[in-house]
């Protein structure tokens, strides 16, 4: 904002006091930030499957190894990263541009193609064929006539097939994602065409790609709740969540290429390197915006998984059971309305927070530019910009800003669960979760949009039909039926279809750097929550809370 639409000069211009922000902010934003985010998933779905296995009488009976199977997973997922690691440094490097994804991606897939190979030995090995996911013993409870998915007779299988499902699906959503935010495909380059008439198209079509992106990963989670809960209960989904997690290691690498490409283009800009440099950069740091993309869709799709993973374990110790979590109770059904609105609150304020933030560092860079001469014109031997007051403004926003968001998904379970009781808490999780899942995919995929649909016209990939004007008097030239003649002129950097998508790439951060990955751990948060304080909510009325609502149905 500061740099390009307020003052016109470029995104990484020297002169902008707000580069180095923006540089550290890639930093803490897309490699901290997500790291962490994937490391919790990873941490929180291990933590639902031991909780949901430890509850299994045949589980804790088969021994230790079985116990702690979950743990296996990321174990061999580790070795497995290790491995397809070479691939993309020693066996098949980047060679040019056009090979860059390629390579990126094949390095994923065969991660995912190597974890399915070696899950199946492991599942082998340590799986029980038969198990009863609960307190009783599976001769006792498995009778005949039962039929429940708690009661597991394949189990070397079963588990191997959760595993999988959660292996293909995070890897079909990330190459989704790709399709829906790459430059190199239709949705991205409809988009940057749609410029031609300003910044409002733009953003329109924008929302509509990122709401339309929503159908195949949204599809694809319910397909993997399906198959896990149908095969092992509860305990399957923490175990597809897992597998979907299993090449977080090759993932994350991929994800954080992409901060570092943009911090490298941003680096050649300040040093103001020759102009062939910034084109390698930008090319580099398109492919990292859509590697950076699959990675938020893999946090996305792993977040819901391991929200209802813990969603799991909070019934399973709650001790609830399928009748008293119905959706025709008005408690749960309310409940779960309430909840779905909960991320729409929670962007909100994450979202406004951005603005203020944005707001302030506009203002200072717009004041520096004013009070130090000659900065904004470049004037040989001027002041150096202030840097750190930039990085002061947006560090302190963050940590201040970061409080009534968090608040917000503390308490909400927290007083859900005591004053109206645990199955009040069942329905507002299910609705935290059905509608932050849409809300995140679709933000993180707007906003990558909006961002390589920039850099496809700065690229000069977008050529506009304008009337062809004469060289001496300028004015349109017609063909003999009297209509303008047209021809394809090229739009780059500073033409007006480049104003309009800097408008959409801004409008599109906050959505693709705060929100949306954001609500992944809003699904989480409330969930593990949730789970910690489930015996706090059992002893309050036995689990209907303070205001001790009677347990009925429609």
């Amino acid at each position: 904002l500061a740099g390009k639409v307020v003052s016109g000069i470029p995104e990484d211009d020297p002169r902008n006091p707000a580069t180095i922000a923006d540089n550290v902010g890639d930093n803490v934003g897309d490699v901290a930030g997500m790291g962490s985010d994937l490391f919790g998933s990873f941490g929180e779905a291990t933590c639902a499957a031991l909780v949901i296995a430890a509850q299994s009488h045949d589980l804790v009976s088969a021994g230790w190894d079985t116990l702690i199977f979950p743990l296996y997973i990321s174990s061999v997922g580790i070795l497995v990263c290790i491995a397809t690691s070479f691939v993309a440094t020693d066996f098949r490097p980047v060679r040019s541009e056009a090979s860059i994804e390629e390579v990126l991606k094949t390095q994923l897939t065969l991660s995912t193609v190597g974890m399915t190979v070696a899950m199946f030995p492991v599942c082998a090995m340590f799986m029980p064929q038969e198990f009863y996911l609960g307190p009783k013993s599976f001769a006792s409870a498995c009778v005949e006539g039962v039929s429940t998915s708690k009661c597991v007779t394949m189990g070397p299988m079963s588990t191997f097939c959760c595993i999988a499902a959660g292996l293909w699906g995070g890897l079909i959503i990330g190459f989704v994602t790709e399709y829906y935010t790459s430059h190199s495909y239709s949705p991205v380059r409809e988009v940057a065409r749609s410029t031609e008439t300003g910044a409002a198209t733009n953003i329109i079509y924008g929302l509509a790609l990122g709401y339309k992106s929503t159908i195949i990963p949204v599809g694809i989670l319910a397909g993997i709740v399906f198959v896990a809960f149908s095969l092992m209960d509860m305990y399957g989904v923490a175990l597809a969540a897992l597998g979907m997690l299993g090449t977080l290691s090759t993932c994350l690498a991929i994800d954080v290429y992409g901060p570092i490409c943009d911090n490298a283009g941003g680096i050649a800009e300040m040093a103001e390197m020759p102009e062939t440099v910034r084109e390698k950069t930008d090319a580099l740091d398109a492919a990292g915006n859509t590697t950076a993309a699959i990675g938020k869709g893999f946090a996305i799709g792993s977040a819901c998984l391991v929200g209802l993973a813990l969603f799991g374990a909070f019934v399973t110790r709650a001790g609830l059971n399928l009748a008293s979590v119905s959706l025709v109770s008005p408690l749960i059904f309310a409940s779960l309305i309430f909840g779905a609105m909960i991320p729409y609150w929670f962007s909100a304020m994450t979202m406004k927070s951005v603005g203020q933030a944005a707001n302030e560092m506009v203002k200072e860079v717009a004041r520096q530019f004013r009070e130090i001469p000659g900065l904004l014109e470049g004037t040989p031997g001027h002041a150096p910009p202030d840097h750190a007051r930039c990085i002061k403004i947006s560090t302190d926003a963050s940590l201040r800003e970061m409080v009534p968001p968090a608040v917000l998904v503390m308490t909400a379970p927290i007083l859900t669960g005591m004053f109206f009781g645990v199955e009040a808490v069942v329905g507002l999780l299910a609705g935290g979760m059905a509608s932050g899942v849409q809300l995140a995919i679709s933000a993180s995929n707007t906003g990558g949009a909006w961002d390589n649909a920039k850099k496809y016209v700065e690229k000069g990939g977008l050529y506009i039909d304008m009337p062809k004007r004469d060289e001496v008097t300028g004015e349109i030239m017609r063909d003999e039926f009297g209509s303008p003649i047209l021809v394809s002129v090229r739009q780059r950097k500073g033409s007006e279809c480049h104003k309009a998508a800097v408008v959409g790439d801004t409008v599109g951060d906050p959505l693709k750097d705060t929100s949306g990955p954001a609500l992944n751990i809003l699904m989480k948060l409330m969930a593990i929550i949730s789970l910690v304080f489930a015996d706090f909510f059992m002893s309050i009325n036995n689990g209907q809370g303070y205001f001790n609502i009677p347990r009925r149905v429609f």
